[in-house]
Formats: C-alpha cells, structure tokens, sequence
C-alpha cells in the first residue's frame, strides 16, 4: 500500500439550518459540527495522511474560514474555496487569497444554478481565464445533464487545470450508464481535466446500494482518464448519509488492489499532489 494517502474532497462546517438549506429530509446524520478534530479522527482511522477541504457555502467567509483551519493543521494539504467569479474586479480577489499558499483551487456550485449555460456566461469565463495566473485550479460540480456544455467551457480554457468532482454526478440511482458513459469518455479526451473518485455513494440509493452498483461507473472513469488523472475523494461529511468514510476507503483499495503499485499510488495520491500542487 502507497505511504501516502489523500482524501482530494471533503468539507467541514459549523451547522446552521439557515447555512446548509440543501441538507433535506433524510440528511439528519450530518446536520450538526464537522470540524478539524472529527477530521482528524475518521482520516486517522483510514490511514489518510493529507486532504483537499472544498468550500460548502458560496461566501468568501468561508473561504477565509477554511484557510484559517488549513494554518492550524498539517493534515489539510489544501483548500478549493469560493470567490465571486463574475465580479469585475475578481483579479484583486484572486491576488490577496492566492498569496495563502494553501488555497489550491476555487469551485461554484454550477449544478444549482437554475441556468445550465450558467458556466458558458461571459463574465463567468472570464474570471476562469484568470485562474491559471494564479496558480489555481477550478473544481467543476455539475450533473449529468451538464456534460455537453462543460466540453464548450473547457475547450475554451485549454491552459486551465480542471478537476471532476463526483464524476459529474451520474444516475446510479436509476442505474442508468448512457449517455453519461459518452459524455465522460469525450471529457477525459482533454488532458487539462482530472477526475475524483467521489459522491459516488450518494448518487445511489442512500439506504439500498452495493459495490455492484457503483463498480461500473468507477471503471468507465478509471478506463476514460487513467491513474494519473483519477484521485481518490470521500466527500465527507456528505457521504455519512449513504456510507462510512472508513467503508469508502476500503471500497476503493478494493477496487485498485489489481493495479500496479505506481497506479495505486496515483489514485491515492500523486494525482491529487500533481493536480492540486499540493506541498508537504
């Protein structure tokens, strides 16, 4: 087994019903503090020695927030935080939280936009466009049904470095396989974009899945990008509603254990510190 273990994507909040309105019905298990120390203690657990914190809520507090909890522990390697993206005057944003050497990357929430062109907006791009200036990777969250735009939004950022969260979040649910297969065959063919192994469980049905269920999805990526671009990521605290952080670990050792040591090590965890230039 690799020394190195990282978990590329989880979060951490202090709870508020106000905060977090998208933790519905069914999402009690997580509706309370997830913190530096309830980190510490499920990554201890699963041999997890570095992690990628991603920002839950839309507002720069937050960001600020995460960085500040990043300072405070070597065990969070990096943040993906949140800046106004569209903002004019985003590349003064950009300049004061990029000199924290642990901001890593930004994400917004693209897949709650009511628009679906959302990501193809003018303004929106062009604050993309100035990421890369910055040393900084964008995290793109959508579903299924976003893929075909997200290839226009990639391609028109071919120097950009992009990672997949939730492997843009397919119907496991309803077992349906196309055409998200295509969709994310086409996007592995653009070598800036990488992929995290993640929200996988809760695409599922949360109180009814099997590792037969998840197997295909996890194949179709791992065969589209490759272990240099596919990362390991629980989704934590998230995950906890449909499955232990422990158990997800273990699922995805299970199904590395075949590839050779090099590939294991990338999925868990050179990829991540290539991807997300990550630091001891």
């Amino acid at each position: 087994m690799p020394h190195e273990f990282i978990d590329a994507h989880h979060h951490l909040w202090q709870y508020s019903p106000e905060e977090y309105p998208w933790m519905l019905d069914g999402m009690e298990k997580i509706r309370k503090d997830f913190l530096v120390p309830q980190l510490q203690d499920v990554t201890r657990t699963a041999g997890v020695t570095g992690t990628v914190a991603v920002q839950a809520r839309q507002t720069l507090e937050e960001t600020e927030w995460l960085l500040n909890l990043a300072d405070g522990t070597s065990l969070i390697r990096g943040i993906v935080g949140w800046v106004p993206l569209i903002e004019e005057d985003i590349a003064k944003r950009l300049e004061v939280f990029s000199a924290k050497p642990k901001l890593r990357g930004v994400r917004h929430v693209l897949h709650d936009e009511q628009d679906d062109l959302y990501m193809l907006r003018e303004d929106f791009n062009r604050g993309i466009s100035l990421l890369k200036d910055f040393d900084l990777v964008y995290d793109i969250l959508i579903f299924e049904r976003h893929l075909p735009q997200t290839l226009e939004f990639v391609d028109r950022h071919p120097n950009q470095v992009f990672v997949l969260d939730h492997i843009a979040k397919p119907k496991i649910r309803n077992k349906i396989f196309s055409p998200w297969d295509r969709g994310i065959t086409e996007l592995a063919c653009r070598e800036n974009v990488y992929c995290k192994i993640s929200g996988m469980v809760t695409e599922a049905d949360w109180n009814d899945w099997s590792e037969s269920d998840l197997r295909p999805y996890f194949d179709a990526v791992l065969q589209a990008f490759g272990p240099p671009r596919v990362m390991f990521g629980s989704d934590w605290p998230v995950i906890e509603v449909a499955c232990e952080y422990g158990r997800w670990s273990r699922i995805v050792r299970g199904w590395i254990s075949q590839q050779s040591p090099a590939d294991q090590s990338a999925i868990l965890a050179e990829t991540a510190k290539k991807a997300y230039s990550l630091s001891l």
